[in-house]
């Protein structure tokens, strides 16, 4: 089920905000990487509903593991002085745009083959 997953970002959005908690700087690049890496699953997730190959353990497992890989990357990038964290975010990035482009595929592809299946025969 494709809507679980936002209806838990919904519901733990709504929890956190009122208390506005503040991040310490030095964690600030670890959020973002779990925020894209999390953005990132649910965008794959998404496509793979609308193929018709959504597995939910495939799914969380993923969201999981895209997150902590991301975040050991940061954090083994911190220790020895190279900003890995952005080859983290670049790389994601680029996957949550190519599933992004493919979910506008699908959707544009049904959206035609829907209106060209409810069209009127022409007669000749």
């Amino acid at each position: 089920m494709i809507a679980l997953p936002l209806v838990a970002l919904l519901v733990g959005f709504f929890i956190v905000y009122p208390f506005s908690p503040a991040i310490a700087p030095g964690w600030t690049d670890y959020l973002a990487i779990a925020v894209v890496a999390g953005f990132d699953a649910l965008v794959g997730a998404l496509r793979s509903r609308l193929e018709h190959r959504f597995d939910e353990a495939v799914f969380i497992s993923g969201f999981f593991a895209n997150m902590l890989v991301a975040a050991l990357l940061a954090y083994f990038g911190d220790r020895i002085g190279v900003d890995l964290y952005l080859a983290v975010v670049v790389a994601l990035g680029i996957r949550i745009f190519t599933n992004i482009g493919r979910v506008r595929a699908l959707l544009v592809t049904a959206r035609w083959e829907a209106r060209r299946r409810n069209a009127p025969a022409a007669s000749n």
